[in-house]
């Protein structure tokens, strides 16, 4: 919509500057020699109040299409997690056997990733079903097509005062293409250096519009495939690791092993058998020190996992509008994304063995109490190998908006009504072992009929084993008898109404017109997490599940006034509240935040920023369901009982210092909001056009985050009740005991631990933004882009008895890098174009520092060095609309840094948090423009 209200005003010399430096960076020296433009106001992310500035109180951080294309990003993700903002590793495709191993995320500043507001067009994102880690709700960014994305600002920094519930780390809005002149054809494929990961992708957009301009539509279509990389196509993690600090050891596929004498070998063949198992590699294996010592196994196990996923996706994206006159527009979007992955957790993960069922088992002739571990090989379960039994994740996504949008009448005041649902289903189909089916099979074969209880403690089943059968391979269709598929389904939904009025030009200060904007939004949110029935009660062997759902009503009311006091200083504010309903209980938040913004020159902006954020509790934190687990306390009543008070139980006698209990967790229909003071303080400066440099610091102070209750501390607040310390009547004391039960001789048997407000963190992290271009003339145009970030101070306390962990330091809590930056450089010469872009991150810890509580004090712990890659484009137009391009990431190959400090047992030796194994890949891509 074009309309005749729209306020004009002159480029400031900054904006201008600024402008030309990030958004128009191949645009040359003319802009310098242009004469004072006039520009149209447009919203930015970070603002609701339409205005000419680029650069406000706000820092932001905008990734255009052609940056993403140039600087060889292959997916949303993938642009996201190369952002020097994004210095918290996260869980993905190469961790085995996680929660979401299908989805992809990203966390800022080292900040959890649920603590993003993740937003397409200014609206928000639907949650992803399942819960990443298994606890916490979060968004799902691989299912937006990147073909069709205009650009993307990223807003670091508590932003709830505009936006709501959890920017506390900051903003990210996709923003999606809105105009096109004509058809565009964009084909892509390419694949690794090292094998695995092929992909192909195509997509197709167009636009129209009506011949008086008053109906315009843009609408396009991406598919794309990738092929799994499996941990066999890589040499660090084919095999176990075969230069680590111990020598290498093989897999317990086929063990037999005792409580007393530990390994059993009871195979007359010597593993003979078994030999053509994962890939002919199973063999007579040892382990000095464990009994017999011997057993059957692997040193080629490890390869047998997927690194990256196999995926396929389609997305379909439709926008249209209608003016119906110059006071009125229609307006409306549908986006649909169908996703499906493929993953293998391993051979780790795909096995059975008699102690889930029996703890041991007595064997007579061997005087012992014994357990049996099988591990599956590829070639039992099918001619295909693990590519028959992987998991797959199937989603669906669907966003629809659509209101009307214009002027109130001849009035500076503008108005926005819209709709918007958003939906997401997940459905995630699991290969699995049958319990019962599983544990018979393995007692007609090997195990034989029960011959009593054992001898020693009147517990444990007597079998006489036969464990030559146990030693033979199983045919895919002895495989197929207790192995099956099972599915479980999940979605969240998020409707919202949303009106907003807006006066750019609500009265005239001595620095300009003064702007305010207003939104009231109404909304449901619904989360439901059904899993396979057979998860629940108990038919599958080594795996369970816990399910939940619910739903809340909620409603916000949104200010921001801008104020342009005199011409250098400018003074923003906004506030915002927000209430939800669930179950009965009003869960409400108010936030403000107040920016400054001051020009003493045209070339240099000082800005400044305070607000507050939170994040309401997440419907699976309302509403999980319980689960079960096993741990111990000190269960410090009974230690007081005998002379060891609080403080002292060292010497306690072991039944009470180190009580086993059996624990109960769920959600909480009464946690509060987490809550955040954040702000921010930076300069930007621009002397020359094309020219620009950012810099910005950010402190965060977070409290009352999510965690489990403390089971320690609910031992000691019980001893305070009992022991007289507390009143035993008052509610504290009535709602610990409620959460502790004992037996009839006093001692801890349960403890009910839900999740609570507890932990905090405090956060200061610094960055910066250079920027530069330069027209050579006939040499060419070349025009570079940099990002730095670092992350001062960031600590940690998880419980208010707990020391504050400094993350920054103490590795055994945390393995970011502390440094992270990008950066790119863009030579433009006539038809044709090449970008070199680097990302680099600072020294890491190495395994042996994250594996001990004594973090860098561990033996053998230290720092690995500091990290990058490098990708290079290049694009050429072979004729008018037609453009081929050719990419290359990680050009050097690079792969994990070597790090002598793991195991030979492990399979995977390197921080797939901060790396990954993947090394070169190459892209050809052809782009044709119809028509032109």
């Amino acid at each position: 919509m074009s309309s005749s209200k729209a306020s004009r005003l002159k480029r400031h010399r900054l904006t201008a500057a600024v402008f030309a430096a990030i958004v128009l960076p191949a645009a040359g020296t003319a802009l310098a020699q242009d004469p004072p433009k006039e520009l149209d106001r447009v919203t930015v992310t970070g603002s609701l109040i339409p205005q000419t500035e680029i650069e406000t109180a706000t820092p932001v951080m905008v990734i255009s299409a052609e940056d993403i294309k140039a600087r060889g990003f292959t997916s949303v993700a993938d642009v996201l997690a190369k952002s020097s903002f994004a210095t918290g590793g996260v869980q993905g495709a190469q961790t085995s056997a996680s929660f979401t191993q299908g989805a992809k995320t990203v966390s800022l500043f080292g900040l959890p990733p649920g603590y993003v507001k993740y937003l397409i067009d200014g609206r928000p994102m639907s949650n992803y079903p399942a819960l990443y880690n298994g606890s916490d709700t979060f968004n799902n960014i691989s299912g937006i097509p990147v073909d069709l994305v205009d650009r993307i600002e990223i807003l670091p920094g508590g932003q709830s005062s505009l936006y709501g519930s959890d920017a506390i780390a900051g903003v990210i809005n996709v923003i999606l293409k809105k105009k096109l002149d004509g058809g565009v054809f964009t084909i892509r494929g390419g694949g690794y250096s090292e094998g695995g990961g092929s992909n192909f992708r195509a997509s197709f957009a167009d636009g129209w519009t009506s011949a008086d301009g008053r109906v315009s539509v843009i609408g396009g279509v991406q598919y794309e495939e990738k092929n799994a990389i499996w941990g066999y196509q890589r040499d660090l993690t084919k095999q176990y690791n075969q230069n680590g600090l111990t020598p290498p050891l093989a897999s317990r596929d086929t063990l037999v092993a005792g409580y007393f004498d530990s390994y059993h070998f009871l195979d007359p063949a010597n593993c003979s058998n078994l030999t053509g198992l994962f890939g002919g590699t199973t063999g007579l294996q040892q382990r000095p020190g464990f009994g017999d010592e011997y057993y059957c196994g692997s040193f080629y196990t490890p390869g047998y996992r997927t690194l990256a996923n196999d995926e396929k996706s389609t997305q379909g994206y439709l926008h249209g509008t209608f003016d119906i006159n110059d006071n009125l527009q229609l307006y409306g979007d549908v986006l649909y994304s169908h996703e499906e992955t493929k993953y293998h957790v391993g051979s780790n993960y795909t096995w059975w063995g008699t102690s889930a069922d029996f703890g041991y088992f007595w064997d007579d002739a061997l005087g012992d109490l014994v357990n049996l571990q099988k591990a599956f090989a590829p070639e039992e379960v099918g001619s295909r190998g693990f590519r028959d039994n992987m998991g797959k994740d199937t989603s669906d996504s669907l966003r629809v908006t659509f209101g009307a949008k214009g002027t109130f009448g001849a009035s500076a005041w503008d108005y926005d009504f819209g709709a918007t649902y958003t939906e997401y289903k997940l459905k995630e189909n699991s290969f699995v072992v049958y319990a019962d089916a599983a544990d018979q099979f393995f007692t007609d074969r090997v195990l034989g009929p029960q011959l009593g209880l054992d001898p020693l403690y009147d517990t444990y089943p007597v079998f006489s084993p036969n464990y030559a059968a146990f030693y033979q391979p199983l045919t895919p269709d002895e495989f197929a008898s207790f192995t099956g598929r099972i599915t479980s389904h999940s979605k969240t939904s998020d409707s919202m109404l949303r009106f907003q009025v807006t006066n750019a030009t609500l009265f005239t200060l001595p620095g300009g017109d003064a702007g305010l904007a207003v939104v009231g939004e109404l909304g449901k949110q619904k989360w439901n997490y059904d899993p396979a029935p057979e998860l629940l009660n108990g038919e599958i062997w080594g795996l369970t599940s816990v399910a939940g759902g619910g739903d809340r009503d909620r409603y916000a009311v949104t200010s921001e006034l801008r104020l342009p006091i005199f011409n250098p200083l400018t003074v923003t504010v906004s506030g915002r509240y927000d209430s939800y309903d669930a179950s009965g209980r009003t869960i409400d938040k108010p936030t403000y935040s107040i920016g400054l913004e001051y020009r003493p020159i045209d070339t240099l902006l000082l800005r400044g920023k305070y607000g507050t954020a939170f994040r309401a509790p997440t419907l699976s934190d309302l509403y999980q369901g319980e689960s079960g687990y096993y741990s111990s306390v000190i269960d410090y009543y009974q230690c007081a009982q005998r002379g060891y008070l609080p403080g002292n139980t060292d010497a306690c006698p072991r039944a009470y210092s180190e009580r086993q209990f059996f624990g109960t967790q769920s959600g909480n229909l009464d946690l509060k909001p987490i809550n955040a003071d954040v702000w921010s303080a930076g300069l930007v400066w621009s002397p020359i056009d094309r020219m620009s440099l950012t810099v910005d610091y950010f402190n965060w102070d977070i409290d009352d985050e999510v965690t489990q209750q403390s089971a320690n501390a609910l031992s000691l607040q019980d001893y305070s009740c009992r022991a007289g310390i507390d009143d035993i009547n008052s509610p504290l004391c009535q709602q610990t005991l409620s959460q502790v039960t004992r037996n009839a001789a006093g001692n801890i048997t349960e403890i009910y631990t839900p999740k609570i407000n507890i932990s905090n963190q405090k956060l200061e992290a610094v960055t910066a933004a250079f920027n530069y271009g330069y027209d050579f003339g006939r040499f060419g145009d070349l025009s570079l882009r940099t990002s730095f970030t670092e992350n001062l101070h960031h600590t940690y306390q998880q419980y208010a008895e707990d020391e504050v962990i400094d993350l920054l330091t103490n590795a055994y809590w945390s393995s970011d890098p502390k440094r992270k930056a990008d950066g790119s450089l863009t030579w433009s010469l006539a038809d044709f174009s090449a970008t070199w872009y680097v990302n680099w991150f600072s020294e890491t810890p190495n395994y042996a520092a994250t594996n001990s509580p004594l973090g860098y004090g561990a033996a053998n712990a230290r720092k690995l060095g500091s990290y990058a890659t490098n990708n290079v484009s290049a694009s050429y137009k072979l004729f008018e609309g037609m453009e081929v391009s050719l990419m290359v990431n990680n050009v050097f190959n690079r792969m994990p840094p070597y790090d002598f400090s793991y195991l030979g047992s492990s399979g995977a030796p390197y921080n797939s948090y901060n790396f990954d194994v993947y090394g070169r890949a190459y892209y050809l891509e052809l782009r044709y423009a119809f028509g032109k």
